[in-house]
C-alpha cells in the first residue's frame, strides 16, 4: 500500500504492530525480537519523504544516507527525486530485507545495510536523511552528536519528526510542516503534525 502522505511510493506495510510481531516470533520460534518498525510508515519518515519529493534539488545528483531506514520509504523517495545513490541503513535484519523488497517494488536501486553507522563518523556522502529517530533519550543524543559532526564536515542533514520528546528543537531550523495520517495502533492520534528540520547553525 502507499503511505497517506506519499502516494508515489508503494510499500509492504502492516495494519497492526502486535499481531505481526507475535507471528514473527512464532514463525521463527524466537522470543524477544525487536518491534517490526520496518512494517510501518512512521510520521517523521512520511513527512521527510514528502519534503524530498517536493524539493528534489535537496538530493538530485547527490549521495544520500537514509539513517534508520525502516521500510526504506525515505531512501526510495530520495531515489525517485533523482539522488545519485542511497545507502539505506538499519540495524534490524528484517528491515534490510524489507528495504530491498520495497525498492524493487518501486523500480529503484539502492544499497541496504545492517551496519550501525553511528559507530563511526558518517561515511563520505552529500546528504543524510533521518526520519523519526528521537524517541529515546540516549539514542537521540548519540544521533544528534553524529549529525552535528556530519554538518561540520559539509554534509547536509535533514530530520523528519512528529514532536518526539528528545528532539532538540532549540538547535534546529524548521524547513516544512505536514499533517500526517497515522495509525492509532502506534500513535496517540490519527493525525500527527510533523516537521522537517535542519541544524540551525548550518542553514
Amino acid at each position: 500500500m502507499s503511505p497517506p502522505l506519499v502516494p508515489e511510493v508503494q510499500l509492504q506495510l502492516a495494519h497492526e504492530a502486535v499481531p505481526l510481531w507475535q507471528k514473527t516470533e512464532e514463525e521463527l520460534g524466537e522470543m524477544g525480537l525487536p518491534p517490526p518498525f520496518w512494517a510501518f510508515a512512521w510520521a517523521g519518515g512520511q513527512a521527510l519523504a514528502r519534503h524530498v519529493l517536493d524539493h528534489p534539488e535537496l538530493v538530485a545528483g547527490k549521495r544520500v544516507i537514509d539513517l534508520a531506514s525502516g521500510s526504506g520509504l525515505v531512501g526510495i523517495a530520495a531515489m525517485k527525486a533523482g539522488a545519485a545513490s542511497v545507502l539505506a541503513a538499519d540495524i534490524d535484519g528484517f528491515s534490510v530485507e524489507a528495504i530491498g523488497m520495497n525498492a524493487e517494488t518501486n523500480g529503484v536501486s539502492l544499497t541496504a545495510t545492517p551496519q550501525d553507522l553511528l559507530a563511526a563518523p558518517a561515511a563520505d556522502c552529500d546528504v543524510i536523511l533521518v526520519g523519526d529517530l528521537f524517541y529515546e533519550k540516549d539514542l537521540a543524543a548519540k544521533v544528534f552528536a553524529w549529525l552535528e559532526d556530519a554538518e561540520r564536515r559539509g554534509i547536509v542533514t535533514l530530520i523528519g519528526d512528529p514532536g518526539r520528546s528528545y528532539l532538540p528543537r532549540e538547535k534546529l531550523k524548521k524547513l516544512g510542516e505536514y499533517r500526517v495520517q497515522v495509525t492509532r495502533d502506534l500513535e496517540d492520534a490519527e493525525v500527527k503534525l510533523t516537521s522537517v528540520w535542519r541544524l540551525s547553525r548550518y542553514c
